[in-house]
């Protein structure tokens, strides 16, 4: 992984929260609100500033804007949603460039693995827990923000443990194939 163990720890307390946020508003709701993706980007401008190298700092918001740019297009074709578009973008400045398709990876797990809690809590009593959720009633729609602030939270996670996991992974012999 490119992110630092010393960028991942000083974004995580910030970001860690807001990405539980997103998730738990958009399961409520079936929206991500603006003042999280603001709060989001904030953190980035102030914290970044501190977490990573000067010199890639403006590449990191202009990372930000051509997500944006990609999003909207994405939300023009109704294929994504507005709100599911600007988190990305305003996510896009934590991850480290070289660590885009890793970050993918990591995202497409997270779907899949939250795709199947929702619809496993959709269609079992674990629904009563909260049952006023828009999530529980969309039809095919399904709550991105679950998924793209845990894909942001499971990033982070595991660039500050890094040091942690890496050698251990890179030890595995599926890993080995998966990446020959």
């Amino acid at each position: 992984m490119a992110i630092t163990t010393y960028a991942a720890w000083w974004f995580l307390p910030f970001v860690l929260p807001i990405c539980i946020y997103v998730a738990w508003s958009d399961l409520r709701t079936m929206k991500i609100p603006n003042r999280a993706v603001v709060t989001l980007l904030a953190v980035f401008v102030v914290i970044g500033l501190i977490a990573v190298p000067l010199p890639e700092y403006p590449w990191r918001l202009a990372n930000g804007l051509m997500v944006l740019a990609i999003g909207f297009v994405l939300n023009m074709a109704r294929a994504f949603g507005a709100g599911d578009a600007k988190f990305c973008a305003a996510a896009a400045p934590f991850v480290a460039p070289e660590d885009a398709m890793f970050v993918l990876i990591i995202f497409t797990a997270t779907l899949l693995g939250t795709w199947i809690t929702h619809r496993l809590a959709k269609y079992s009593a674990l629904k009563r827990l909260a049952p006023d959720w828009k999530s529980w009633t969309t039809g095919q729609d399904y709550p991105m923000g679950f998924a793209l602030g845990g894909a942001l939270g499971i990033y982070l996670l595991l660039g500050a443990t890094q040091n942690n996991w890496i050698p251990w992974l890179a030890q595995q012999q599926w890993i080995q194939t998966l990446f020959a």
